[in-house]
């Protein structure tokens, strides 16, 4: 029986397959037990793999590292590519607030720890490992290291032993403490998805309704001349005449009065195109549909690799085919068609136009569900990449490079994939579930190297002394968060998804943002976390490195 020994207690490949994929597989199955209808999901394979690891079930420091740190670059990889489209809308709408916030977070929690360093004469340098432990900051204890060494020749173990005890519940304190503001601020999850849909109809989105034209000035004006005089954005997808007939409607369309108008638009600039038009009627598009049976509206899906970081003056679907393009869904959200518009795959344009036309147009973009389905990883691996090449740029010495790491690098450039991919025609479009895996196999991946990593010596250090660290961490993580949190709350009146995420990407925490994202059941948590999380990460990196300088 030497072989199954050697399996679980020995090394090798095998070895650490078999440790890696057990801890996973138990961790996941503890996940899914609930207590009063809350999990700690994921967050379970840490805790399965520092008992394996205390047990002698351990692998080799190189492969833990190299698992550790290609499961986090997966993870936030494919929230960058999921949150890119939005995120520099985001920025608009709120993104400084979000900013200052998650840093005074970081300052909060930097006092904290100098505090207790006076007030408990705890070396300045440990307090370090603490603190990058209670705010799950991998990058910041190797920048402390690295200046600890390079300041005295020295290393100094209580860093990395410190940041190994206090990381457990450096991630269960969030997590925590999320929720005990959640009953305690009396979120209530359906009225925070009502607010959510309320912020999006704010936003330049699209909505449809229909008016008469009853402005004499108009009477002879062609649609483009008024869209000019308007100085809004905004289609008219049909025109309905006095005669009953109707027409799709292009730039050089000419509007009377009587007119009646299906104008899709943004919701804040509605009143002001009803108020120079006419008036607006109650006038469902179905009734549009039996209006004219020869027109029909259609949603098609762009699945032509072809037409991906196309723009839709660039197709001349108007002038090729008759049809009129109203709206195009991008990741669920309807938005305003122009001329200038890039196309992406995954995009679903509404088509409107004769049978025959739409079916051409159809043609053109593909509407094949199953291409949808083809992987493309090209794009995955070049910015992966490219993500570490920007992590590993040196941006300041003082006196070691702060750098954004093999977890800031990589988000960086998914988030700039997402958003402007197709102006290289890279293909940036991957399903939800594809997705969705990409980052569970990451963050598995992630946490199961940590316990592994963390568990040996683990239990000793705790009996010997090291509880007090855990202790000193739970204020390091908790104050600041509850400080923050409720002030955020309270005072911005912040939506709790996107609280959440802030406060996630303020500890640069990837299985809290995980636990957030499955809470809210939506993106706001990593659209916030993505937002925050390149000017945390370096603050953490850089504060790290200042207390080890000035503990000198």
């Amino acid at each position: 029986m030497d072989w199954l020994y050697n399996l679980f207690f020995g090394s090798g490949i095998a070895h650490s397959v078999l440790i890696l994929s057990s801890v996973i597989t138990i961790g996941v199955l503890l996940g899914k037990i609930k207590f009063r209808g809350i999990s700690l999901g994921a967050t379970w394979i840490l805790f399965v793999g520092i008992a394996a690891s205390h047990f002698g079930m351990t692998l080799d420091p190189k492969t833990l590292h190299f698992i550790k740190e290609f499961g986090l670059i997966l993870f936030v990889f494919s929230i960058g590519l999921q949150v890119g489209p939005s995120f520099f809308s985001s920025l608009k709408q709120g993104g400084i607030t979000l900013v200052t916030l998650a840093s005074a977070v970081v300052l909060i929690g930097v006092l904290i720890t100098y505090g207790i360093h006076l007030a408990t004469d705890t070396p300045l340098s440990t307090m370090v490992g603490i603190l990058s432990g209670a705010v799950t900051n991998t990058p910041g204890l190797g920048a402390a290291q690295q200046a600890y060494s390079d300041a005295t020749g020295v290393e100094d173990t209580s860093i990395a032993m410190a940041y190994a005890v206090t990381y457990p519940l450096g991630v269960l304190g969030l997590i925590i403490a999320i929720i005990v503001m959640r009953y305690a601020l009396r979120v209530n999850f359906t009225k925070e998805d009502e607010g959510l849909h309320q912020l999006n109809n704010e936003n330049k989105f699209a909505t449809k309704f229909s008016m008469e034209v009853t402005n004499s000035m108009i009477e002879g004006q062609s649609v483009g001349h008024i869209r000019e005089l308007i100085n809004r954005q905004f289609v008219i997808s049909r025109i309905a005449r006095k005669d009953d007939s109707i027409i799709i409607a292009d730039a050089d369309s000419i509007m009377h009065i009587g007119d009646r108008l299906l104008i899709v638009c943004s919701a804040e600039d509605r009143e002001a195109i009803v108020t120079f038009i006419g008036r607006e009627i109650d006038m469902a598009e179905k009734e549009w549909r039996a209006f004219d049976s020869q027109l029909v509206s259609r949603r098609i899906v762009i699945t032509r690799s072809k037409i991906n970081g196309k723009r839709f003056s660039d197709l001349r679907l108007r002038t090729k085919y008759g049809i009129n393009i109203t709206r195009v869904n991008r990741a669920g959200v309807d938005l305003i068609p122009y001329q200038g518009m890039e196309l992406q795959l995954g995009d679903k344009v509404m088509v409107v136009g004769t049978e025959k036309a739409v079916e051409q147009v159809a043609s053109l973009l593909g509407n094949s569900l199953k291409k949808l389905h083809e992987p493309h990883i090209l794009t995955i691996f070049l910015g992966i990449a490219l993500g570490v090449l920007l992590g590993s740029v040196p941006l300041l010495n003082v006196p070691q490079p702060v750098k954004l790491g093999l977890a800031g690098g990589p988000l960086i450039v998914a988030i700039l994939i997402g958003r402007f991919g197709t102006h290289m025609h890279l293909i940036t479009y991957t399903t939800m579930s594809a997705n969705l895996m990409l980052r569970e196999v990451g963050i598995s991946l992630f946490l199961a190297a940590v316990g592994l990593g963390a568990g040996d010596g683990f239990i000793d250090t705790v009996m010997n002394g090291g509880y007090v660290w855990i202790g000193y961490g739970a204020l390091i993580t908790v104050v600041p968060v509850i400080i923050v949190g409720v002030f955020a709350r309270l005072v911005t009146k912040m939506n709790f998804y996107t609280l959440m995420g802030m406060l996630s990407g303020s500890m640069t925490d990837p299985i809290a943002l995980s636990f957030s994202n499955s809470t809210a059941g939506n993106d706001m948590p990593s659209v916030s976390y993505a937002t925050v999380y390149p000017v945390v990460m370096f603050l953490r990196v850089l504060t790290a490195q200042m207390l080890v300088l000035f503990a000198l």
